[in-house]
C-alpha cells in the first residue's frame, strides 16, 4: 500500500490499510489512522496527526511551520479527525504558543487550494470551498460552511450552521445560523434551507428567526437587541447559543442589514 516512491520516514505511524501515492513525503512524528489514502506529490511534516478513513489529494501540505515571524521552533501539531477529505493543494500550518496546534475535525471538506493558518480550530461537518483563506486563530463551529474564495481576517469566529458567501471578507464574527454576504459582509438571513437539511424543525427555524429579527431587524443596537431577545423572547437552548456567542465576542459580530 506504500509506493516504492514515495518517502516514508521509519519513525512515522501508520495504521492499518493506509495507502501512499508515488512522490508522497512523509517525515517522522507523524501518525496516520486506518484506512486513510494519501495521493501523490503530498507533504506531512512532523506533528501531523490524521485520523482514520480520510483522503488527501495531490500536492496538499500539511504541518509546515507557520508562516509568522514569532514562531520560535516551539513544539506543536497539526490534528485532522476521521473522514475527513482534503482536497488538491491544500496548505495546513502547526500551530504556535497560541494554541499549540491546528486543527480539523471529523467529516470536514477542504476543497483546492484552501489555506489553514496556525491555532485555526475547525469543528466537524465544516466545508471550505475553492480558494478560503483563513488567517491565523481563526475559529469554525460544526457544519458551517464558506464559499469560495473567501476571506478570514485573524482571530474571528464563525458560529455553528452558518453559511458565507462566495468572496467575502470575513472580517468580524458571523454568528450561529445565519447566512452572511454582500461586501460589507451583512447578515443575509437565517440559514433555513441548511438547517432544515440538518434535521431542524419547522419550530426550531422560526424560533431562531424570532432571536435574529429581534436583534437585528427590531432594533438598531446589537446591545438593546440582546437585552430584547434575553427579555422578551421565550426560547430554548438554540436561543441561548446566539446570546452565548454574541456575547463572548471579542471581534464585535457582522452587521444587519442596512
Amino acid at each position: 500500500m506504500i509506493s516504492n516512491l514515495a518517502s516514508v520516514s521509519k519513525d512515522a505511524q501508520l495504521g492499518q490499510n493506509v495507502k501512499v501515492e508515488p512522490f508522497t513525503t512523509i517525515y517522522e512524528d507523524v501518525v496516520i489512522g486506518n484506512n486513510t489514502v494519501i495521493g501523490p506529490n503530498v507533504t506531512i511534516y512532523p506533528g501531523t496527526r490524521i485520523g482514520e478513513d480520510c483522503e488527501i489529494y495531490p500536492g496538499s501540505v500539511i504541518g509546515v511551520i507557520p508562516q509568522d515571524l514569532k514562531f520560535g521552533g516551539e513544539y506543536t501539531t497539526v490534528e485532522i479527525g476521521n473522514n475527513t477529505k482534503i482536497r488538491e493543494c491544500v496548505t495546513i500550518h502547526r500551530g504556535t504558543t497560541d494554541k499549540f496546534k491546528t486543527v480539523v475535525g471529523d467529516n470536514c471538506l477542504l476543497m483546492g487550494y484552501v489555506h489553514v493558518a496556525h491555532d485555526c480550530i475547525l469543528g466537524n461537518n465544516v466545508i471550505l470551498a475553492n480558494y478560503v483563506g483563513l488567517s491565523g486563530h481563526v475559529e469554525i463551529d460544526d457544519f458551517a460552511i464558506i464559499e469560495g474564495k473567501a476571506a478570514a481576517q485573524q482571530f474571528v469566529k464563525i458560529g455553528k450552521h452558518a453559511f458565507v458567501g462566495g468572496a467575502s471578507l470575513i472580517r468580524k464574527d458571523i454568528p450561529p445560523f445565519i447566512r452572511a454576504a454582500r461586501e460589507p459582509l451583512t447578515f443575509a438571513g437565517v440559514n433555513a434551507i441548511g438547517l432544515r437539511r440538518r434535521g431542524f424543525t419547522d419550530d426550531q427555524i422560526k424560533e431562531i428567526e424570532d432571536v435574529y429579527r429581534t436583534l437585528f431587524v427590531l432594533n438598531n443596537n446589537v446591545t438593546k437587541g440582546l437585552d430584547a431577545v434575553e427579555n422578551e423572547l421565550k426560547g430554548t437552548d438554540l436561543k441561548q447559543q446566539v446570546i452565548d456567542f454574541i456575547r463572548s465576542s471579542d471581534k464585535g459580530i457582522i452587521r444587519g442589514p442596512l
